[in-house]
C-alpha cells in the first residue's frame, strides 16, 4: 500500500493532520488510483495536497489555508497553478475514482441532485440570480448538478455539470474571460441532470443501476425520453399534476382518460399496502403505504409504473414516482428512492466540511478542478467514517 508520504513528500507534514491513521491510509489509496492519469509525479502530489489540504485545512476551504499546512506562500502559489491554470484533464481522474468507489462500495442506485453555491458578486463562472422554489425567493449563485453513488452503506458525489446560462454562453467576452470551452452549450437543468450521468456512465467500466432524480420542477417528458433513448433504468420523482395514461386493468373505467398523477393515485387508493421504509441516517425503520400502477406518458407508448408512497395517516398520495422498472415490486423501488433523502443528509453534514462549495476561482476548468478533488475529499470522509465504525463495533 502506497503511503500518504509518498504523495505528500515528507512525514512532518502529517503533524498537521487532523484526520485518523485510517484516513490517511484511505487517502493515499484514493489518490494512487485516481491520478494515474497524471503523467508526472509532481501533479501527482499536488493533488494530494490539494485533497489532504481539503480534509486537514480549518474553516473554509481556500487555497491560502490549505496551504498553510505545506509551507504558506509558495505552497498557495504552487496549488493555485495546480488547480486554476494547470492543463490536467478531471473527466478521466473523475473516472477513475468512480471505478474505486464503486469497488469500494457497490451502488444500488445513481442519485442526481442539484447543488446551489451562493456568491456574493458576479464574476464566478455561472453565477446568476435565480429563483429557487425550495427556498422561495431569489439568490445569487452558482448551480451545479452532481451525481452519486448510492447504497444504504455508502453514498458519494462522483461527477458534476456546471449550469451556465445564455447570459454565460453567448457573451464572447465572459467566456473568454471563464475559459469556457467552445463547445459547451447552455441547457435546461433537466438535460444538464441527464447530461451528467451520461457523461459519467459513458466511460464505461461502471455497473448499470437506476438513475434517481427529483423532475418536479423539470420537463418532464424531455427528461424521460432523453433516458429512454439512453436505455437507462430511472426512477423520477413527479409533480401531482404531470397528466399520464393509464393503462392498468386494475383501474377499471379510466383507461380512456389522461388524468393528473395525483387523481390516478387517489383513484388507486384501493391497491395501498403497507412497506417498511427507512427515511435516512439511523433512524428507525418505520411502514408507509404504497401503491403501483401501470401508465404511459402522452405521446410515448413505453410502458411506465406510477407509484405513490404516504405515511400512515397522511393525505394520499404523498411522493409521485415514475420508473420504467416495470415488472419491480413497488415497495422496493420506494424503498431504494430513500437514497435521495441520505445523499441530501450526507451532503448537509459533509459538503462544507470538504469544501465542496469553496471554490472562489472565476475559470470553468478551475471550478470543475476543484469539485473532482473536493469529491476524492468527501469520498475519504466517507469511507473513513465506515471504517472507524467497523472498529468501534470490533471493539
Amino acid at each position: 500500500m502506497t503511503s500518504l508520504a509518498c504523495y505528500l513528500g515528507d512525514d512532518r507534514k502529517q503533524k498537521h493532520a487532523t484526520t485518523s491513521g485510517i484516513q490517511h491510509t484511505t487517502l493515499a489509496a484514493i489518490c494512487a488510483a485516481m491520478f494515474q492519469s497524471l503523467p508526472r509525479s509532481d501533479q501527482r502530489r499536488k493533488g494530494a495536497e490539494y485533497v489532504y489540504g481539503l480534509l486537514a485545512a480549518d474553516g473554509r476551504k481556500s487555497i491560502r489555508n490549505m496551504a498553510a499546512l505545506f509551507g504558506g506562500r509558495a505552497a498557495e502559489q504552487r496549488l493555485h497553478h495546480f488547480v486554476c491554470s494547470s492543463t490536467w484533464d478531471w473527466v478521466p481522474v473523475r473516472h477513475a475514482l468512480s471505478q474505486f468507489m464503486v469497488r469500494a462500495a457497490p451502488p444500488q442506485a445513481w442519485v442526481v441532485r442539484p447543488m446551489i453555491i451562493p456568491k456574493a458578486g458576479d464574476h464566478s463562472v455561472g453565477v446568476d440570480r435565480r429563483f429557487l422554489s425550495d427556498m422561495g425567493h431569489v439568490v445569487n449563485a452558482q448551480h451545479a448538478i452532481g451525481v452519486w453513488a448510492a447504497s444504504e452503506e455508502l453514498r458519494t458525489p462522483l461527477n458534476w455539470r456546471l449550469r451556465l446560462s445564455p447570459a454565460w454562453v453567448e457573451d464572447k467576452e465572459r467566456r473568454v474571460q471563464a475559459a469556457i470551452p467552445d463547445g459547451f452549450i447552455s441547457k435546461s437543468i433537466g438535460d444538464g441532470a441527464v447530461d451528467a450521468f451520461l457523461q459519467m456512465t459513458a466511460c464505461g467500466g461502471l455497473p448499470v443501476r437506476p438513475i434517481i432524480l427529483d423532475a418536479r420542477d423539470l420537463d418532464v417528458a424531455g427528461t424521460v425520453g432523453t433516458l429512454r433513448e439512453a436505455g437507462v433504468p430511472f426512477l423520477v420523482r413527479l409533480p401531482g399534476a404531470v397528466r399520464l395514461a393509464v393503462t392498468d386493468s386494475a383501474l377499471t373505467g379510466h383507461h380512456a382518460d389522461v388524468l393528473p398523477a395525483h387523481h390516478i393515485m387517489r383513484a388507486a387508493r384501493h391497491l395501498r399496502r403497507p412497506a417498511v421504509w427507512r427515511g435516512g441516517g439511523d433512524a428507525m425503520p418505520h411502514t408507509c403505504l404504497v401503491a403501483g400502477v401501470q401508465v404511459r406518458l402522452p405521446g410515448d407508448a413505453a410502458p411506465a409504473s406510477l407509484l405513490a408512497t404516504a405515511e400512515i395517516g397522511e393525505d394520499w398520495p404523498g411522493q409521485l414516482w415514475l420508473t420504467n422498472l416495470t415488472n419491480c415490486d413497488a415497495a422496493a423501488l420506494i424503498r431504494l428512492t430513500g437514497l435521495m433523502v441520505r445523499v441530501d443528509e450526507d451532503f448537509e453534514e459533509i459538503a462544507d466540511q470538504v469544501g465542496l462549495r469553496d471554490f472562489v476561482g472565476r475559470s470553468f476548468a478551475g471550478w470543475h478542478r476543484h469539485v473532482t478533488l473536493a469529491s476524492a475529499a468527501y469520498a475519504v470522509s466517507v469511507l473513513t467514517h465506515r471504517e472507524n465504525a467497523a472498529v468501534d463495533h470490533v471493539s
